[in-house]
């Protein structure tokens, strides 16, 4: 690739745990589309037998295909690599539970199908690639400041809904700035919920996928192994600070426990809020024309995100009140000012163990990168050589997932 030409957008290949969730009625509905059951030969000629000229990408959860359907409708087609063990009922009961999540700032089910082995899963198709791709894409323009506002809130808003809105809750689990889809108005899609439960929770690439996105990854994952909604908050801090800052949130410059964007931007915000001097982490290439109320906003919002305990990061909804300006940042921080949020409480608590301290953290990010390794291994002997989902030829500043695994094994 030249690189005067975008690579297509890329589309769906998250792990998640999703429960058994009946949403309520979506704040906007209005895009919300019918559900439909497809034949395998009806998406094999919406997508010129799956030709390779359609491909969009593929990764450990399979492939993905541009397709046009019968009525012109034109969609994301995901053929899943769906381990043994997943019935035709379990994965019809899965369809239904995400077919009913509509949300504007959520990329929707339009429909499946159930050939034999085969299961595919057809997206809306959402045209103007991902946050990833504009924020970090080589030679992209810069994002101006008004937009990457609209990017925060629609995708706070999508998850909000997700953890919120949907009874039991579903946990992404992959929030990324590679899985938040942009439509031709840099309105924000949500991409990649509802995957995860078509596969065992031992299945490696669902793990791959988790390591894959190390740079996202709260830190109570290492202690406990579990991702909760405040592990979806963390990572959506770190969506943030690419927004606040442009930085990846793996940089491979720096030094080997010194290249994440949270512990480098940690004490950054900390004194930008202090002073009220946001220069130091805005994106230069902003040329710090930012919004002088909303950047303080935003700062805080992920400063609060990234917080050591999970217990200590806020809700989603609170996190789109601060960003709309109707939740004061006191508030919003209870109290606790920025950068004293303690990695560990005296007391204990469920989050982590009183012995957690900075010494075993920086032992489990090591730990983190071990296991990173090692699934890229499995992954690349598994699928004859290192597959990405965001298409044949990326783009230096595509599949974020990807490239952070790679940076692991340097």
């Amino acid at each position: 690739m030249d690189g005067s030409t975008p690579p297509a957008p890329p589309f769906f290949g998250s792990s998640l745990n999703l429960a058994k969730a009946t949403p309520q009625a979506a704040p906007d509905t209005s895009l919300a589309l019918t559900k439909t059951t497809f034949t395998y030969e009806e998406l094999a000629l919406a997508t010129d037998n799956f030709s390779s000229t359609n491909l969009l990408g593929q990764g450990g959860f399979g492939y993905v295909h541009k397709g046009v359907l019968s009525d012109g409708k034109v969609v994301a087609i995901k053929q899943l690599k769906v381990g043994s063990g997943q019935g035709e009922r379990e994965f019809q009961a899965e369809v239904e539970t995400i077919s009913r999540v509509h949300h504007k700032h959520l990329v929707s089910l339009v429909g499946h199908c159930m050939s034999g082995t085969q299961r595919l899963l057809v997206y809306e198709y959402v045209p103007n690639h991902t946050l990833d791709f504009h924020l970090h894409g080589k030679g992209r323009p810069p994002i101006n400041w008004a937009t990457r506002m609209k990017i925060a809130l629609g995708s706070a808003r999508g998850l909000a809904y997700l953890h919120e809105d949907c009874h039991p809750k579903i946990i992404h689990r992959d929030i990324k700035s590679a899985n938040i889809l942009l439509d031709d108005n840099f309105e924000a899609k949500v991409a990649d919920f509802g995957l995860a439960r078509f596969y065992s929770d031992t299945d490696t690439h669902v793990s791959t996928r988790v390591m894959g996105t190390f740079g996202y990854l709260a830190p109570e994952y290492a202690l406990t192994g579990k991702l909760t909604d405040k592990s979806d908050v963390f990572s959506f801090g770190v969506v943030l600070l690419e927004l606040i800052t442009g930085r990846r949130p793996i940089d491979k410059s720096q030094n080997y426990l010194d290249d994440n964007i949270v512990d480098w931007a940690r004490p950054l915000l900390t004194q930008a809020l202090e002073s009220d001097n946001f220069d130091s982490v805005a994106d230069p290439r902003l040329q710090k024309d930012y919004d002088s109320i909303e950047m303080p906003r935003m700062v805080a919002c992920a400063s609060v995100c990234v917080r050591h305990l999970a217990r200590r990061r806020p809700r989603m909804s609170q996190i789109i009140r601060a960003l709309e300006g109707n939740l004061s940042l006191d508030e919003l921080s209870e109290g606790v000012q920025p950068g004293h949020s303690a990695i560990y409480d005296s007391h204990g608590s469920s989050d982590y163990d009183a012995s957690y301290d900075t010494i075993q953290y920086k032992e489990d990010l090591i730990k983190f990168r071990k296991m990173a390794l090692e699934s890229v291994e499995i992954t690349t002997s598994e699928c004859s050589g290192p597959t990405s989902e965001f298409g044949h030829q990326p783009s230096g500043s595509s599949s974020e997932g990807l490239r952070n695994t790679q940076e692991i094994q340097q």
